[in-house]
C-alpha cells in the first residue's frame, strides 16, 4: 500500500495500490469508529470530519428531514452508512443518506455531501457504481444535485427525489446561531 498524498490539514490521507481484500480487512479492523472511507479502484480516502463540517452536515439533514416530515414522506436517515460494492471496486461512506418510501431497501435513495476539501477520489464516480440515485452536494454555500440516469449523473437544478424542496433554506438554516434555533426556525416553518 503506497501513500499518494497527506492533505496539509491532518484529517486527510489518500492511498493508492490498496487491494479490494486490504479494504475490506481495514474496515474489519476499524469497526463502526475511525475516520470515514471513501474506496475506488485501489485509490483509499480516510478523512476526518471538522467541526465545521459536521455542523453543516447536521443543519442541513435537520432542513431535510423537517421537509420529509412536513411532506408525510415515509423516510429513514441512516447517516454515514457503509456502501460498498466488491465487483464495482467501490465504496463509500456518505455524510448523510436517506431511504425514502421503502425503508428496507439495500441502497439509499438521496446521499449528501459536504465538501470541505478539494481533490481525493471521484465521489459521484463512486455513487454511480453503487446505483445511488440522486447525490447533492454543499460547497461553499450552495448545493449542486446531481441525478442518476442512463448516461451517468447528470447536473440538475431541482431534485428527481422531492422536487419542491427548496434549497436556498439550507443557506437560511446555517446563518442561525445554534442547531437549537435550527429546530425552532424549521417547526415555525414546516408546522
Amino acid at each position: 500500500m503506497a501513500l499518494v498524498s497527506i492533505e496539509p490539514r491532518a484529517d486527510r490521507v489518500v492511498m493508492q495500490g490498496v487491494t479490494w481484500d486490504r479494504f475490506e480487512s481495514y474496515l474489519a479492523e476499524r469497526g463502526d469508529a475511525g475516520p470515514r472511507v471513501t474506496y475506488l479502484e485501489g485509490m483509499l480516502e480516510l478523512v476526518s470530519p471538522s467541526r465545521d463540517h459536521e455542523t453543516i452536515k447536521k443543519r442541513f439533514a435537520e432542513v431535510v428531514e423537517a421537509y420529509l416530515d412536513h411532506l408525510g414522506i415515509e423516510w429513514e436517515g441512516v447517516g454515514s452508512w457503509l456502501l460498498k460494492r466488491a465487483p464495482a471496486q467501490a465504496g463509500l461512506e456518505p455524510d448523510e443518506c436517506y431511504l425514502l418510501g421503502d425503508v428496507t431497501k439495500d441502497r439509499p435513495d438521496l446521499a449528501i455531501e459536504v465538501v470541505w476539501t478539494s481533490g481525493g477520489i471521484d465521489k459521484l464516480e463512486v455513487y454511480r457504481r453503487l446505483g445511488i440515485a440522486e447525490v447533492w452536494f454543499w460547497i461553499e454555500g450552495s448545493v449542486a444535485v446531481y441525478v442518476l440516469d442512463d448516461a451517468g449523473f447528470a447536473r440538475r437544478a431541482t431534485s428527481a427525489c422531492l422536487p419542491g424542496f427548496d434549497f436556498a433554506i439550507v443557506g437560511e438554516m446555517l446563518a442561525l446561531a445554534s442547531l437549537s434555533a435550527v429546530r425552532r426556525a424549521l417547526r415555525t416553518r414546516f408546522g
